[in-house]
């Protein structure tokens, strides 16, 4: 595909290779200058030592076989023999050292990429595809490699060899050296409209391998493919999964096959040079008598120009190469210039002591512009106080309680704790201060003691089933063959949710926040499992400042203050008694959500009131 087809997306991910790339790609490798430069003297070397066999092998045609002299013939034989193997180890020394370094700018790379993405803000995880994300950390970072280990070695040896090959040649005989180099410029012509297709290739190729990634992440992950097999969209999944690796094949099979002509037609130069040099050396040393011209000078320059064209085409193929790697190096590089949305401040505060009042002051957000999600939202939250958050889907809830740890910032006023604004105390203070329980709880694949110190790596045994004893999920626990260590799987799927909400509550325990977010911990689960939750939660709430995000009735009747949250604005606030005597929005959520709690709980206590009283 010519550029003048390429589309607007296509010529925009075209990588300009300014000095300042340049630059920012060599910045890696500065670190490592003493390596380099051992690579460099040792490419050198070998490379003028590898022009030597070729200058000996006429040597030994004229010296040798014509002078009749096998003492010299064997002199000369033996050190090409020592010239060879010493060149090769020097290569294998130069190998070593090569790999070595671009091992170590791939750890430093990766290292520098998921640094920075950790620091990314919720928005980017919420936006970005995970299979882009992977390419960047896998296949971008492994062509960098490529690059470091193959294509610079590769763009320094064969411009060495061509120098000393050109000098080499010359000095037996320019004429037959120019004869030999004037088919030079005929490796030229093609090169640049076969590197621009190829490029265009690679760019849909890596587009393809992106959607392959993405399409892996979603359906082989737990609940990718539980969701796949409960809809039995396996055939589905597979063909869409067949489609794209198809047309990946058809790519690189477009970008293998696209240089035939290509290389045919270098095939031909470079056996036309030999030929060219026979023919002129024939016509001078049989034609024109000149007698300063040997056989074995001929045949030094069949060898040389046949060394000569090897680099010739391998660098006209180098650059090449080059806009392919530019093109791993854009892709990182716009990783690397996404700022971090929420970030430290130079002087920000770390509160030792968090007393953790929490002050809306006339809040905004919105993910969109166009579309704002809270507006002017004002209230406050005393230090130690409960205050459960109630509404319709979509009102905004989950935002406000987001916004809290700055997973968000705000858009419009301030959010403030013991009287500073958030983005005003560092992000290490304010997080740790603040124990997160959400429905869908997260567990690392590992054993349930390495999920609980997650919060405290600190955490003693004792400590640790403390925690569990109060979440109610030490008796279980110990019930485990395997007790503490006993493995949960892949996102806690050996356990169940009523377990997984447990152990979640257990390591928020751990963490003795003084802030404590509840997004209904309790909404997807059975009876059963709600009572133990609600068990432990009770007296975690107690001397702590709580925000939570209620769906039952006894989670809010636990609360010192409802907010009632609509269209992205506070609607009501108070306490159960004063938000129905309102008859607003809370009455009616009460008749159609929690009436049929209450008849169905008559005889429940929570906190010592019956809530057939209620």
């Amino acid at each position: 595909m010519m550029r003048g087809n390429m589309t607007p997306e296509e010529k925009a991910a075209m990588p300009k290779i300014t000095k300042e790339m340049v630059k920012r790609a060599a910045s890696y490798i500065i670190p490592y200058w003493k390596q380099v430069a051992f690579i460099i003297f040792i490419i050198i070397i070998s490379s003028v030592l590898n022009v030597f066999p070729t200058i000996i092998s006429g040597k030994i045609i004229d010296d040798g076989f014509n002078g009749g002299n096998f003492r010299v013939l064997a002199i000369l034989i033996g050190l090409s023999f020592g010239l060879f193997i010493f060149s090769n180890l020097l290569n294998l020394l130069q190998t070593y050292i090569n790999a070595w370094v671009s091992q170590h700018i791939v750890f430093d790379m990766r290292n520098q990429m998921y640094r920075h993405l950790e620091f990314m803000s919720h928005r980017f995880f919420t936006t970005e595809k995970t299979g882009d994300i992977i390419t960047r950390m896998t296949g971008d970072i492994n062509g960098v490699r490529d690059v470091i280990s193959n294509t610079l070695p590769s763009i320094l040896s064969n411009s060495v060899v061509l120098i000393t090959t050109v000098i080499a040649m010359y000095s037996k005989n320019w004429v037959l050296a120019t004869m030999g180099i004037i088919f030079v410029p005929l490796f030229i012509i093609p090169t640049k409209k076969v590197g621009r297709k190829r490029f265009d290739i690679t760019i849909q190729t890596q587009k393809k391998h992106d959607e392959m990634n993405q399409l892996i992440n979603e359906t082989l992950n737990v609940s990718g493919s539980l969701l796949v097999k409960i809809f039995t969209k396996e055939d589905i999944e597979y063909d869409k999964y067949n489609k794209i690796n198809k047309e990946i094949i058809k790519l690189n099979l477009r970008e293998n096959l696209i240089g035939r002509w290509f290389r045919m037609f270098i095939g031909m130069v470079s056996n036309m040079g030999p030929t060219i040099i026979y023919l002129v050396g024939g016509v001078m040393m049989l034609v024109l008598d000149k007698g300063d011209l040997t056989v074995g000078d001929i045949t030094v320059l069949v060898g040389l120009i046949n060394r000569l064209y090897g680099p010739v085409n391998s660098l006209l193929n180098v650059q090449i190469d080059i806009s392919r790697s530019m093109a791993h190096f854009q892709r990182i590089f716009t990783y690397f210039d996404k700022p971090h949305e929420i970030a430290n401040k130079p002087d920000a505060v770390v509160l030792g002591n968090m007393k953790g009042a929490i002050d809306f002051e006339g809040v905004s957000f919105y993910y969109d512009k166009s579309s704002p999600v809270l507006k002017n939202m004002t209230f406050h939250v005393e230090s130690g106080k409960t205050v459960a958050i109630v509404g319709p889907s979509g009102a905004g809830k989950s935002t406000v309680i987001n916004l809290i740890p700055r997973l968000y910032d705000v858009t419009g006023g301030m959010i403030k704790i013991d009287g500073y604004d958030i983005r005003d105390i560092s992000l290490k203070s304010l997080r740790s201060n603040i124990g997160f329980v959400t429905q869908d709880s997260y567990l690392f694949n590992g054993t349930i003691k390495e999920n609980l110190l997650y919060a405290n790596a600190d955490a003693t045994l004792e400590m640790i089933e403390d925690a569990c004893k109060k979440a109610n999920i030490h008796d279980f626990i110990i019930s485990l063959p395997d007790k503490y260590d006993a493995l949960v799987g892949n996102r806690g799927l050996k356990l169940s949710g009523g377990e997984k909400q447990r152990i979640s509550l257990a390591r928020v325990i751990l963490r003795d926040p003084k802030i404590l977010i509840l997004d209904e911990a309790t909404s997807a689960l059975d009876s059963i499992s709600e009572s133990l939750i609600q068990e432990a939660i009770e007296p975690l709430l107690r001397n702590r400042t709580s925000v939570v995000i209620a769906h039952r009735l006894s989670t809010i009747m636990a609360a010192d203050e409802i907010l009632v949250v609509e269209n992205g604005q506070i609607a009501e606030q108070g306490t159960h008694h004063d938000l129905l005597a309102k008859e607003g929005t809370y009455k009616t959520l009460y008749e159609t959500q929690f009436k049929q709690a209450i008849e169905d709980a008559k005889d429940f206590k929570y906190g010592g009131v019956e809530i057939n009283e209620l």
